[in-house]
């Protein structure tokens, strides 16, 4: 562990984070919201820290690509079970949008065994930002959050059809 690089440690940082905010969010204590809402961020800081660092420092590994997409999706789910947990957004959101990462995980996969990369598109960008930029409001409880996380919603689904269209060559080897 102590040859492993900056952005592997950033990334496990983010995966260290995960139980903090876990048990931040669940706690009910004072401030809990505000506490819960500053581990997250920091976490999704670290989610585009640990790319930009991997690349300027030409330090991409495969441990990388295969734990940042894990991290990634243990965050997400983390965040979306608790706002469940806590009643503040329905479980259909946390089933599209968890629904929408395996199935996109799974391309991701198909597409390596064909020696492809599928890199985040424009659409998967802007769900992350939506889906970040929700979960904060919605644990600030600021006003407006449940409807940023219903558009979350719909540019998760709207990602994920792009995904898959722009796969079709992917698919067709693959079936």
């Amino acid at each position: 562990m102590h040859n492993m690089k900056l952005a592997n440690w950033l990334t496990m940082f983010r995966i260290f984070l995960v139980p903090i905010y876990m048990t931040v969010a669940l706690a009910r204590i004072p401030y809990g919201g505000l506490i819960a809402a500053a581990v997250f961020g920091l976490a999704a800081i670290t989610d585009g820290l640990d790319g930009y660092v991997a690349r300027s420092r030409k330090e991409i590994t495969r441990f990388g690509k295969l734990i940042d997409p894990i991290a990634d999706k243990l965050l997400v789910s983390a965040a979306l079970l608790s706002l469940v947990e806590l009643g503040q957004i329905s479980a259909w959101i946390a089933l599209i949008i968890i629904g929408r990462e395996f199935a996109i995980s799974g391309l991701r996969i198909l597409a390596a065994a064909e020696g492809i990369v599928i890199s985040a598109s424009k659409w998967g960008k802007l769900k992350t930002t939506t889906e970040i930029t929700a979960t904060i409001m919605i644990l600030l409880q600021l006003p407006g959050g449940v409807s940023v996380m219903w558009l979350a919603t719909v540019v998760t689904l709207l990602s994920g059809v792009d995904y898959f269209l722009n796969a079709q060559n992917i698919l067709k080897k693959t079936m």
